[in-house]
């Protein structure tokens, strides 16, 4: 890391070779080195616009950040040694470069060459020492002296070295290795960090012996003994306040015997010692304050941590040092990703309502300061005419493990211990922006249903109706009967089409006479009642339960529509329907019995049951993961087959959450809201071998049908009809299309009183592959939105209750020479059809792949119309139009080399997509050639002008004296007049191909001169290598003039 004290910027480098810049709240910007070799090391040019970056590859890199888009100006490749350290002063040009061999190297970062001063590390060390000292460690000037160099050698020797005499004035020994050292702003005492877990205090005028030696967490023996070694410190930070005592900041040290102990940061001020334990290992921090001069008092203010998967800043100005409140996305994955949706163009209201409620959700704890990491200003586009600033940010936050039970008993969290995943782990999503309904399928076989409320409510989710539903079910291969489903809802009484409310029965009690399970869910609904902040409240709660010692079927495609008030789910054996308005089961059927009479699969008969008690090797065969997918990962399996011998429980410490987050759109021309919603899971690795669709689970070519997609609308299903009628079609695996026709009451009273009617009507359509997306097209080509109902207040009193408006376009009416007026859009993993309706006629067909298969695909609207937008399995990005599929992109963009790619790809209007290229951070890329256009005014600056601080005072009596600060002119020093050239084998320079925009981009400064002299520079550098050339024909000539002069004699 590196932070910029006078521009309040923040710099973190990766192992991948990433730069990550960040500024205020919504300014962040991406880089990439070329190389992908781990960046080592960071160093800003303060308040210069400029930053260098040590990789391992052993070359350093100049970066250009007074241009929007960031861009390289310089490097260098050393090639004979390797950098292990690098040091660049204050308003300083000349960057120390140390190297594994010990030796110090100076670079002039203006040209990005070479001095001819280099320090040696057998000059350095004493001249009777026998043993290398090891790699460069540290390098730093003294505060108060720039022409004295310290040195910190791996082996516990630090050497303060004099630039002008080349000699070293002092040498301090000690005998364990040395990770870092830190300086008094006075520039007469240092620290030092050691492998050993202690700190030397060391004198600069006494090299004999440390001043003071302490072990912060070493446990101090009676017998005045040296403590107990302890864990090495790998940081130290000493900084010092004006009005108080000092802060000492360390990382590392502890005991050895903390065994499984959290990483931790201890905060050492005075006599008080704070130690903060962090949720991941700690891999840099660096400490705030504020002034930039090095000789001044430090005045720490927050300490900036770097942690594996996550950022944090800790207060140092408050009582018990709390952290500041996030305002990056950085760490918003808090467990792994299984799913995520992109929703443009949402209402106006919707991200108001959803930052109302969600700022009510803040932690508590925070400290009440301002982010510190304040620089840089906002693109044009990054604010909305609400005044919000629409960056990427946290919106809501929803917990969807609340409706279950905890473990009570040490038995049932032991029990909870050795499954690997979450059961709670959130799987599909289906979200209904404007009336904001939330429908979540979870990896344990349940379903909830979200309605958003202002208000607070206490329900209690008591009510469980079960239905056993054996069904004489035919399979393709193995595939059994619906499971039974359970429908639990809070507060509110059963439908009398359901069976009568049962309390949560143990697993002994809903054992089968043959000790099977039977009619139980996989996990415990919570029985008392269930106090509901306003924001997202339980509606329903569905879960599919055990039949006779199988558990139930994974849930492979979910939807709910606001304007007919039902949520429909499918799995490998059939669909369910729900009405989430009366808490009732519309349709419980298996997949043979969507397509009747007419199924086009040959299945045989279900083979009757054997009564056995299972085995280990059975359940592990009948698991809920074994027919969907291989991708679902092995400890997923062990979760589904567990129920069986393992009471209910919940994992105690992970609860898997639901964010709804702000994400700006790219150019102004573009709607001002997106609604990004991502889903996640905790769990003790990063895995991500689950698959939550059919099309992911295409990847095995499994050949039983699975319900893949759904989609609620209004048409027309027979040439006689002249009004549109609701229906649901249905996509599955194998390609086939189907369609349910509704019948939903039309007035509010008799939608609450009346049961909504359901029919068959059969397959509509067949394409090659799994079914991914549906969609409904007008007689003109335009994309039918999809029916809802407009959000109202659902626990309002009902004399306030507005009625609910229900929207849903008409299409118009058919002629007698062209009866369609609509169609149907499918596309499949393999390819795209356009169906005519209600004819049923495809009138438009596409293969969109050959060779391999598409993982996402989705239905876009773009400024000049709509298209299919598809991320196939092979990297591949293309779009078609609409209606008449002609291929409008193809564009190898990312190979599949990571499951969590093809699980959070997704696609959104006006050419924008997104995906998580790592546990970490979030991708959004365009594909569309408008919105790259229009790019330019949507990014922010980094760079902005700001006065350099004045220097300190150095007081009458020390300017009289001589007691303040020795500037040292170090042109004189390493300047090729002084010093000469270094050798040219030693290190080469590259031109960066940022080159030409950072001349422009560049205004003053170091950076600025660099960019007015570089052209000078190259052609003064290629004149002097000509000349270079031509000396050595001279003496080439010379020699051999010579030694032909001599043969003459």
């Amino acid at each position: 890391m590196a932070f910029d004290p006078v521009q309040k910027i923040l710099a973190i480098g990766t192992q991948s070779g990433a730069l990550r810049l960040f500024g205020r709240a919504g300014v962040e910007c991406f880089c990439q080195h070329e190389s992908g070799s781990a960046v080592i090391q960071l160093e800003f040019l303060v308040n210069e616009g400029a930053l260098v970056s040590a990789l391992a590859d052993d070359s350093i890199h100049l970066w250009n950040l007074r241009q929007k888009l960031p861009a390289i100006l310089h490097s260098l490749k050393f090639n004979r040694e390797r950098i292990t350290f690098c040091h660049l002063p204050f308003q300083s040009k000349w960057l120390y470069v140390g190297t594994e061999r010990g030796n110090i190297h100076i670079v002039n970062v203006e040209s990005f060459t070479l001095s001819g001063y280099v320090i040696m590390w057998n000059k350095a060390i004493e001249l009777s020492s026998k043993t290398h000292p090891g790699p460069v460690v540290h390098i730093s000037d003294n505060p108060m002296d720039e022409g004295k160099l310290l040195i910190g050698f791996e082996c516990g020797i630090v050497v303060l070295w004099d630039l002008k005499s080349k000699k070293a004035d002092y040498r301090y020994s000690y005998d364990e290795a040395i990770h870092s050292v830190a300086w008094h702003h006075e520039g007469k005492q240092f620290v030092c960090s050691h492998s050993d877990g202690t700190l030397t205090t060391w004198n600069i005028r006494a090299p004999a012996k440390p001043a003071q030696i302490i072990t912060p967490h070493g446990k101090q023996p009676k017998d005045g003994k040296k403590p107990e070694p302890c864990k090495p410190i790998l940081k130290v930070e000493y900084k010092t306040t004006r009005a108080g005592d000092p802060f000492m900041i360390l990382c590392g040290g502890l005991s050895y015997d903390t065994v499984g102990r959290r990483p931790c940061l201890t905060v050492m001020h005075g006599k008080s010692t704070a130690v903060l334990e962090m949720d991941y290992p700690i891999v840099d921090f660096l400490t705030l304050c504020e002034t930039p001069y090095p000789n001044d008092f430090q005045e720490p203010y927050a300490v900036v941590v770097l942690l594996e998967k996550d950022l944090v800043l800790i207060d140092l100005a408050q009582i018990g040092y709390p952290i500041f409140e996030n305002p990056y996305p950085l760490s918003i994955h808090e467990s792994p990703v299984t799913c995520c949706e992109y929703f443009a163009d949402c209402p106006a209201e919707v991200i108001p309502a959803l930052y109302s409620e969600g700022s009510r959700q803040k932690r508590q704890g925070f400290s009440k300061k301002e982010w510190p990491i304040s620089g840089g200003n906002w693109g044009q586009g990054t604010l909305t005419i609400l005044r919000i600033h629409a960056f990427f940010a946290v919106l809501y936050k929803l917990k969807t493990a609340k409706v279950f039970e905890k473990p009570r008993s040490k038995e049932e969290k032991s029990s909870t211990e050795i499954v690997d995943e979450d059961p709670f782990a959130i799987q599909i999503l289906s979200w209904c922006p404007e009336s904001r309904v939330l429908c979540v399928a979870g990896v344990s076989a349940h379903v909830i249903v979200y309605r958003f409320s202002k208000q607070e409510v206490t329900t209690e989710v008591l009510l469980e109706v079960r239905m056993q539903c054996e069904l004489n079910e035919v399979e393709s291969p193995e595939c059994g009967g619906e499971q039974a489903s359970a429908v639990s809802t809070p507060g509110t009484s059963s439908s009398p089409q359901t069976s009568l409310p049962q309390s949560h029965p143990s697993s002994s009690s809903n054992n089968s006479s043959d000790g099977l399970r039977d009619n139980v869910p996989c996990l415990k609904v919570r029985s008392s009642p269930l106090k509901q902040s306003p924001g997202y409240q339980v509606e329903l709660l569905i879960q599919l339960v055990w039949v006779s010692g199988e558990p139930p079927q994974q849930i492979t495609s979910l939807t709910v529509n606001s304007a007919y008030g039902l949520v429909a789910f499918g799995s490998g054996n059939g669909l369910a329907v729900v009405d989430y308005l009366q808490k009732t089961l519309l349709v419980n059927v298996s997949n043979a019995e969507l397509y009747g009479s007419t199924d086009p699969h040959h299945r045989q008969p279900h083979s009757p049951r054997k009564t056995r008690q299972p085995s280990a090797d059975t359940l592990h065969k009948k698991s809920c993961m074994s027919g969907l997918s291989n991708f679902y990962s092995e400890s997923v399996k062990k979760l589904r087959s567990s129920y069986l011998s393992k009471s209910h429980g919940t994992h105690q410490r992970s609860f898997p959450s639901l964010f709804v987050c702000l994400h700006s759109s790219f150019s102004l021309c573009l709607t001002l809201y997106s609604i990004f919603v991502l889903t996640y899971l905790n769990a003790r690795d990063n895995s991500f071998s689950r698959s939550r669709s059919s099309s992911v689970a295409s990847i095995d070519r499994e050949s039983r049908e699975v319900i893949s997609s759904f989609y609620f609308c209004d048409w027309l299903s027979k040439k006689s009809e002249t009004v549109a009628v609701p229906s649901l079609w249905v996509g599955t695996s194998l390609g086939s299309m189907l369609a349910i026709a509704l019948t939903v009451p039309s007035t509010p009273e008799q939608r609450m009183q009346q049961p909504v009617g359901v029919s068959f009507c059969g397959k509509t359509c067949f394409t090659s592959g799994g079914i991914l997306r549906m969609a409904q097209l007008d007689a003109s080509g335009i994309l039918l939105p999809h029916v809802y109902e407009s959000w109202y207040e659902p626990n309002a009193p009902e004399e306030e209750r507005e009625q609910p408006r229900r929207h849903r376009l008409t299409s118009p009416p058919s002629s007698q020479e062209n009866p369609d007026c609509q169609y149907a859009v499918v596309c499949s993993e393999k390819q795209a059809k356009v169906v005519a309706l209600p004819s049923q006629n495809c009138v438009y067909e596409h293969n969109i792949t050959e060779t391999s298969f598409v993982l996402r695909a989705d239905v876009v609207t773009m400024t000049t119309g709509v298209a299919i937008a598809c991320f196939c399995a092979n990297g591949h990005i293309m779009t078609l139009s609409l209606p008449s599929l002609r291929p409008l992109l193809d564009v190898n963009y990312l190979p599949l080399t990571d499951m969590r790619i093809a699980r959070t790809f997704c696609f959104s209007n006006q050419g924008q997509a997104l995906y998580l290229t790592s546990p970490t951070e979030i991708q959004r890329i365009t594909y569309s050639q408008e919105t790259y256009d229009n790019l330019q005014e949507m990014l922010g600056e980094l760079f902005t002008p700001v006065e350099t601080p004045e220097a300190p005072n150095r007081g009458f009596f020390k300017g009289l004296f001589g007691g303040g600060a020795q500037s040292l002119d170090r042109e004189d020093l390493f300047g090729e007049v002084a010093a000469g050239k270094a050798s040219r084998s030693l290190a080469q320079h590259i031109p960066g191909p940022g080159g030409m925009e950072g001349m422009k981009g560049a205004a003053s400064g170091v950076v600025g001169e660099l960019a007015r002299a570089r052209i000078a520079l190259d052609e003064r550098g290629q004149k002097l290598g000509e000349l270079e050339e031509r000396t050595a024909a001279m003496m080439a000539s010379a020699d051999s003039f010579s030694k032909h002069a001599h043969d003459v004699r």
